[in-house]
């Protein structure tokens, strides 16, 4: 098993769990979970495939990844209630699923068309799409949406895994480096809150006095 296919397993795992961890926040039932565990789990590298037109997506042709967000969602189901604080569990897993897969993305991207733009996109959107998705079908509040960098360290991890790969260095050190610089800055906005600036200008006029 290669580096790349060992972090695509670990991120699918980790981004798994955070699914399963919303679907206990909402007290679903075991076809819930797994749902849940699933979208978030396999919802970005899905996207990233259909963007590159590399069909049929990766989890198709290879189940073991599905079966890997089963097994999250089915450990989860029996242990979720043991956890003391699920939300704070789900944002520090899914800064590392995103650390992961933003490298991941960003591998595969370049991979597929040699493109340093197109590896930095892939690998944003890998590492963003998921936790959207899943925050969206829960009905939890965006992570896309919350004050604190989010997409912005899957960008930085995916544009320094495609530098570290430009500059010739080893496939693993290329994962480690880039992983670290998303995983800090993930981190960073978790722990201490770091923004960026906000639109300042007038507010948007609801819809009904638009008409």
């Amino acid at each position: 098993m290669t580096i790349l296919e060992i972090l695509d397993y670990l991120a699918i795992s980790v981004f798994a769990a955070t699914g399963a961890l919303s679907a206990s926040r909402k007290q679903l039932d075991l076809i819930g979970f797994i749902f849940l565990a699933a979208a978030a789990g396999i919802g970005g590298g899905t996207f990233r495939d259909l963007i590159l037109g590399q069909l049929p997506v990766f989890w198709v042709k290879n189940p073991n990844y599905l079966l890997v967000c089963i097994a999250a969602a089915v450990a989860l189901y029996f242990t979720a209630h043991l956890i003391e604080s699920r939300y704070r569990l789900l944002l520090w897993l899914d800064a590392i699923g995103l650390s992961a897969y933003a490298a991941v993305g960003a591998a595969k991207g370049l991979a597929a068309t040699g493109s340093p733009v197109v590896a930095i996109v892939t690998g944003m959107l890998t590492a963003a799409f998921g936790g959207i998705l899943r925050d969206i079908l829960a009905g939890e509040p965006s992570v896309l949406l919350r004050p604190e960098i989010y997409v912005s360290a899957a960008m930085v991890g995916a544009a320094v895994y495609t530098g570290a790969d430009m500059l010739g260095l080893s496939q693993i050190a290329c994962f480690l480096i880039a992983m670290a610089a998303a995983f800090v800055i993930r981190g960073g906005a978790l722990r201490y809150g770091w923004t960026f600036p906000v639109y300042k200008g007038r507010p948007g006029r609801h819809p009904d006095d638009v008409m």
